[in-house]
């Protein structure tokens, strides 16, 4: 038996290596920590495509070449191109007949020229005249059935897809089959209707009438949605022409389909399969501003496509509520734009669905959310942008990891734990690894006089030092409007996600509390920090988060307080004694001073707090340089784009002072 083997080209590479949804994760991310929800940055993610992956195709990419289409479609030609065919087919037969009659001096041929004359001005109306007018010219009368079975070639081409060439050359026997197939598939969905339908009786039709649907449905709900389609894009042509075109084409084809024994069976059928798919844009006009003339059955496909494309254009902008990338029709994104797109849309859906399965995104009441997880790495991620900026001179004891950054040894040992930060017992994780039998045999030796030992993770033990003493951080964070007005509310994001990180990854013993003020403060919970967003409420109230870090601190007495204010205002709100704020610009006497009375507070427990200025507002500066003074605590005036720099700076000089 013999094997040929060749490059796979039926979709994307079963065996390629699993995408890198981190990576998706870290785009995202860019978005995110600079202000934006995770909703937006994953449709904005989506629309752009896979990240480093230069041959797939995004949301935008396959808009572009939708609205592309659309624009070709339209500038193909106009709805009329039959009417005018029909025409000159009529004027060429009269033309002909005229000719015939012209020699003759009789009666007869004054009284046919007479009945010539009186025709009426529609096309529709003269056919109908002259579908029982007696030819005395052979050429007409031919050029007259040539025109018949143009408008049934066309009018039947219109509703099925391909009759067309199937009634090139009609006779008896193939129109019979035409009406005996219409028959039985209004049979069918009359059974249907009824719950009595099987795939039996649907492969049974198939076999008999295949030939004539050339899209091949697989069922008889593919086969409904065929015909609905064209069916509607029949309807919108019709629309689509003036009062005087759609009154002779109307005409044309319920003259057609009376001749040819279908008006019946085309009506029934036009009944189920608006009842099927009232959703479509059945009587919607659309306009076409080409000069080719086409012909009825290449119209209907024009405004079929168009309707699909029109469709297609709205799912893939992804701008209405509850967006999903299931929500884009496969079959239209094939029909569209080809294989290709399909594959490049299942990859896009593999990055939504992976994020979920992965543990980075969770939808909850029909809301895209972060989970723990994704936050860690977004913190991360913003915590490695703060050090970057960071000199090195600047670093401080952030990166070393002697024994210092642990406390003083205490001279004893204990077994590793996942975590711990302390430095190595070398002496006794080698004993450990001998007792446990990790001495390697003589000939694996890697030179003479030295014995290789295998270690275990049971064997390692740490050397124990004083516990170093913990803090109890609280960034106080603004959350009011003027955030997002000034272009500071990212920055301020970015650097509540990267102290969280920084705390949770280097010091684990400290109790780290974030809490968001505007008209109220409330505490930040780690999960909600990425998909934060500003409020937009009139309010600084400073008041009520020197409250709630007051009582963090209070639950941890033993603990260094650290207190550090984001903010671009002074306070402008306070908690009144019923639990309502209180607004007031300029700021009240009342506001101040129950501000500054929280102060006072945070400089008897100890606390000092540290503020970083975003905004050069005389009012503010006066503020900030009060609180100071009362506190003992600095004022900082970073840029938005320095600001995590200054706090996490800030912390570990803190850090390293106690």
């Amino acid at each position: 038996m013999a094997f040929r083997y060749g490059e796979y080209h039926d979709g994307p590479d079963p065996l390629a290596p699993p995408y890198d949804v981190r990576a998706a994760l870290d785009e995202m991310g860019d978005a995110i920590l600079s202000g934006s929800t995770p909703v937006h940055a994953l449709r904005d993610l989506l629309k752009r495509g896979l990240p480093g992956a230069q041959d797939r195709r995004g949301l935008d990419d396959m808009l572009r070449e939708v609205r592309r289409r659309r624009r070709d479609l339209r500038e193909r030609g106009r709805l009329d191109g039959t009417l005018e065919k029909a025409r000159a087919l009529l004027d060429k037969a009269i033309g002909q007949e005229r000719a015939e009659l012209f020699p003759d001096p009789s009666d007869e041929a004054r009284l046919r020229e007479a009945e010539l004359d009186a025709l009426p001005e529609d096309t529709a109306g003269a056919i109908q005249e002259l579908s029982t007018y007696e030819w005395r010219s052979s050429a007409a009368r031919q050029t007259f059935e040539e025109l018949r079975d143009l408008l049934r070639r066309e009018v039947l081409d219109s509703q099925f897809r391909g009759l067309r060439d199937a009634l090139a050359n009609p006779d008896p026997e193939a129109m019979e089959r035409v009406r005996q197939m219409m028959a039985d598939l209004n049979d069918m969905l009359d059974k249907d209707s009824r719950g009595q339908h099987t795939q039996a009786d649907f492969d049974a039709f198939m076999g008999k009438y295949g030939d004539l649907f050339p899209e091949k449905p697989r069922n008889l709900e593919e086969l409904v949605d065929i015909l609905a389609r064209r069916a509607a894009a029949t309807q919108r042509m019709l629309a689509s022409m003036t009062p005087r075109q759609r009154e002779e084409l109307a005409g044309l084809i319920n003259q057609t389909l009376d001749q040819a024994g279908l008006s019946d069976e085309m009506r029934r059928l036009g009944e189920a399969l608006y009842a099927r798919r009232p959703d479509l844009a059945w009587n919607a006009p659309e306009r076409l501003t080409g000069e080719e003339p086409l012909g009825m059955g290449d119209a209907v496909t024009a405004l079929e496509e168009l309707a699909d494309l029109t469709q297609l254009e709205t799912a893939l902008r992804q701008d209405y509520p509850g967006a999903r990338l299931d929500d884009i029709d496969e079959s239209a994104v094939r029909r569209a734009l080809g294989r290709s797109a399909v594959d490049d849309l299942e990859a896009l859906k593999r990055i939504e669905r992976e994020l979920e399965e992965q543990g980075y995104l969770l939808r909850r009441r029909g809301k895209l959310e972060l989970t723990p997880k994704a936050v860690r790495r977004l913190g991360e991620t913003a915590l490695r942008r703060v050090f970057s900026s960071l000199d090195a001179g600047r670093r401080g004891d952030h990166d070393q990891h002697d024994a210092g950054s642990a406390g003083e040894l205490t001279g004893s040992s204990r077994p590793w734990r996942f975590g711990d930060e302390q430095p190595i017992d070398v002496v006794r994780t080698l004993v450990n690894g001998v007792r446990s039998g990790g001495v390697a045999a003589p000939g694996t030796a890697r030179s003479s006089g030295r014995v290789a030992v295998r270690l275990s993770v049971d064997d390692f033990e740490v050397a124990e030092t004083e516990r170093r003493t913990a803090a109890a951080v609280c960034l106080l964070v603004d959350l009011s409007y003027s955030m997002a007005l000034r272009g500071t509310w990212a920055a301020a994001k970015q650097t509540a996600l990267a102290l969280q990180a920084l705390v949770a990854s280097k010091f684990p013993q400290d109790a780290v509390q974030i809490i968001g003020f505007s008209n109220y403060a409330r505490v930040l919970q780690p999960d909600e920090l990425a998909g934060l967003d500003w409020d937009m409420v009139q309010g600084t109230n400073l008041h009520h988060a020197l409250l709630i870090a007051g009582r963090h601190l209070d639950r941890h007495p033993d603990f260094e307080p650290v207190v550090l204010v984001v903010t671009d205002g002074e306070p402008t709100a306070h908690l009144m004694r019923n639990g309502r704020s209180a607004f007031e610009w300029p700021p009240s006497h009342e506001t101040l001073e129950l501000t500054l009375a929280e102060v006072d507070k945070m400089t008897r427990r100890r606390a000092t707090i540290n503020v970083f200025m975003l905004a050069a507002d005389d009012r503010l500066k006066e503020f900030v340089d009060e609180v100071a003074r009362r506190n003992g605590g600095r004022v900082f005036s970073p840029s938005a784009e320095r600001l995590g720099e200054y706090v996490v700076s800030d912390f570990l000089r803190l850090r390293r002072a106690r």
